[in-house]
């Protein structure tokens, strides 16, 4: 199995991380955990979107994992390492640690609560996503691990994914491979602008079914200003769609 390869690989080097709560970039952005490097774009090892939920009904994308993600991610591995759990455990817990992780969860919630996603799968709140019904929710990132350009969070636009071929295979074929792998329908909620743009692709080749996408979903970090104003723009049509899925499930 591809993923137990992959973090099988890493593990030795999850291991050595100090056994504080205090893992710093110098811990992790090294050789140790490097996949890949094009030009000044690195990309990182972390093990939580190696682990796919192939029941989701709910699918949330971000661009990439950040580096508050990441290190969520890899504490975790840590902790389930250290207590003798199975490859598929420690990526099935770094996947419920990271997902979303800090600030951007909370923010994630409150939207999707009044886009009456709770409602529609008759939970108190979208929180129960990741939480007691885990079950139902699929996090991941159109670039699955974690890409820093001068040791900041690739964001999407500098460069373009299209103008990287190591970001288009990820974008544009890995992810795509991931979303395949879900068997049931799905809503998929794309976070921010670049997403939206791979997404929108995608559905316009026929790969993912266009009236499932919540297109105009902003993006919940708290970095984004707009979040508010553009959630309210768009939140008729978010409830619609949320809405018209729940009537099939």
């Amino acid at each position: 199995m591809q993923n137990e390869i992959k973090l099988e690989h890493y593990l030795p080097y999850i291991d050595s991380l100090p056994e504080s709560k205090i893992i710093t970039k110098d811990d992790v952005l090294n050789s140790n955990f490097l996949i890949e490097k094009d030009n000044n774009i690195e990309m990182y090892y972390a093990p939580h979107n190696e682990y796919i939920n192939r029941d989701a009904k709910v699918v949330i994308v971000g661009i990439t994992p950040g580096w508050t993600q990441m290190k969520a991610a890899l504490l975790q591995a840590k902790i389930c390492l250290r207590e003798g759990a199975s490859t598929d455990q420690i990526l099935e817990q770094s996947k419920r640690a990271a997902g979303f992780a800090g600030t951007m969860r909370e923010n994630l919630i409150k939207m999707l609560d009044e886009c009456e996603m709770n409602k529609a799968f008759g939970l108190s709140s979208a929180r129960q996503l990741f939480e007691k019904h885990f079950n139902l929710l699929h996090t991941t990132s159109v670039i699955k691990y974690p890409v820093f350009v001068k040791e900041k969070n690739y964001t999407g636009h500098t460069p373009k994914i299209g103008r990287s071929p190591l970001l288009t295979n990820y974008a544009y074929h890995i992810f795509l491979h991931e979303l395949k792998e879900i068997k049931q329908d799905y809503l998929l909620v794309p976070l921010g602008k670049a997403v939206t743009e791979v997404i929108s692709d995608l559905a316009k080749q026929g790969e993912i079914p266009m009236e499932r996408c919540l297109f105009g979903f902003p993006h919940p970090s708290g970095a984004n200003g707009h979040r508010r104003k553009q959630f309210m723009q768009n939140k008729h049509q978010l409830q619609t769609i949320v809405k018209k899925f729940s009537q099939h499930i």
